[in-house]
């Protein structure tokens, strides 16, 4: 996990960090649900906010950061307002995935894992996303695009920062 900014748990987090602790016999089974109360108040699983989790469940923050880094659904640092991951497994590689890749790479001038200087886009790369028969394809946030061509990225890329700059 990457050290930022010093993290306080807002008081409805600790609240709902003590309600979970006490649903689960066993505290180590609730802390996938207070790394979800984390992620949902910073969007992204900071070390200080685990710490201060981990001291409210009594419980060694290296549980914490074992969970939070085995599941890509837990970014460990702030994200773009755009989140892209693009699908590297093998049907979106044969159909043009590098590709697309690196022309994200080149258009936002980030590298994998990076965030545009404006905190608009972050780009990573993730294991299958289901979408095998309309590949290559790409999630941005909630919403799939597939069927991709550079041409459509190019448009989604431009429509976004539309809707950022007038949103």
């Amino acid at each position: 996990m990457e050290k930022t900014a010093k993290a306080k748990l807002s008081n409805e987090s600790i609240a709902e960090i003590r309600r979970l602790k006490t649903l689960y016999p066993q505290r180590k089974s609730a802390i996938l649900m207070v790394l979800h109360v984390i992620y949902d108040q910073f969007g992204y699983l900071g070390r200080d906010a685990m710490a201060e989790a981990s001291e409210l469940m009594e419980l060694p923050i290296i549980d914490f950061e074992q969970a939070a880094s085995f599941y890509t659904l837990f970014p460990g640092k702030p994200l773009g307002k755009y989140h892209i991951q693009v699908c590297r497994t093998l049907s979106c590689h044969l159909r043009g995935a590098e590709e697309l890749v690196s022309l994200l790479k080149n258009r936002l001038q980030i590298e994998i894992g990076g965030v545009t200087e404006d905190g608009l886009f972050s780009l990573v790369e993730v294991e299958c996303l289901g979408s095998c028969g309309t590949a290559p394809m790409m999630q941005i946030n909630d919403t799939y695009y597939e069927n991709l061509s550079g041409e459509r990225v190019n448009e989604i890329l431009n429509e976004l920062r539309r809707e950022a700059n007038h949103g």
